[in-house]
């Protein structure tokens, strides 16, 4: 017996497909006369990319996810290309929300490719994490010569101001950054199961619900590891080797992390100000 299930809405005991939200982004931005300025934008499904005016002419790339958050089996991606000399920020409007899943795992593929003497300051806002969300998420890059990539990604496990902790789930963050075709710094961080549990141990958040990872992958960061630890004080820790910033930061919510971030940030970008849609 065949059974068409795009009327499943009206069989007994059958129920429709879940809708799945994809959206993908990919920009390429070159410098010219003397400033940087977008040479190609493809947008597709929920995902859509805007470049609001900036007071330094760097430009700002704010994705916009339009299906309001992400569930199970749904995909998204970005891709960013700078030529030689260029420089870019990219962030997000909001911050991104993984909410609780029957089942599959949202998936997340991000790609960035720097030519030389080109920066992108990678800064999007905070991922909170729900109570039985599913998500794998995976950064890679690609530099060349002695181009400049500061990222930054921040995680809240349940919003503490609304009372909501994360009991189970699933969480994973695969970073793998290259310089000249040699890899060059790989992370690799799963949270699964109890994560509840996991959170409380000493090695991992001693009991803090909110957590960051920043690198900054430039010639000469090491000027930047005392200001940094200054900033960061009880907060985390920071390390610096052939050419790379490593900070950890954990908070006990996202509001407190914020708080440390921002001054750290603002540090590793050379003085400028963080984006506009942080500080709305």
């Amino acid at each position: 017996m065949f059974v068409d299930t795009s009327c499943s809405e009206n069989v007994p005991g059958l129920l429709p497909k879940p809708q799945r939200a994809n959206g993908k982004a990919r920009m390429a931005l070159r410098r010219q006369d003397g400033a940087t300025h977008l040479h190609r934008l493809y947008q597709d499904g929920s995902m859509k990319v805007r470049f609001p005016r900036t007071d330094d002419g760097i430009p700002e790339a704010v994705l916009i996810n339009t299906a309001g958050g992400m569930t199970g089996g749904d995909e998204f991606g970005t891709e960013v290309q700078l030529d030689r000399g260029a420089r870019a920020t990219l962030t997000t409007q909001a911050c991104e929300r993984i909410y609780r899943s029957t089942g599959p795992l949202v998936t997340v593929t991000n790609r960035i490719g720097l030519q030389a003497d080109a920066r992108l300051d990678w800064l999007p806002q905070e991922t909170i994490l729900f109570d039985g969300g599913r998500m794998t998420r995976r950064m890679e890059a690609d530099l060349v010569g002695n181009a400049e990539l500061l990222i930054s990604e921040a995680t809240v496990f349940g919003r503490a101001a609304m009372g909501e902790t994360v009991q189970s789930g699933t969480f994973r963050d695969r970073w793998r950054i290259s310089r000249d075709g040699k890899l060059v710094f790989a992370d690799e961080l799963r949270f699964e199961g109890n994560i509840a549990c996991q959170l409380m141990r000493p090695a991992i958040l001693a009991g803090n619900a909110a957590m960051a990872t920043v690198l900054l992958v430039a010639p000469g960061c090491e000027r930047h590891l005392e200001p940094v630890r200054e900033i960061i004080g009880n907060a985390g820790g920071a390390s610096v080797w052939g050419g790379k910033l490593l900070v950890r930061l954990a908070a006990a919510d996202g509001f407190s992390l914020r708080r440390v971030l921002t001054p750290l940030l603002a540090e590793l970008s050379m003085g400028r100000s963080l984006p506009k849609v942080w500080q709305l």
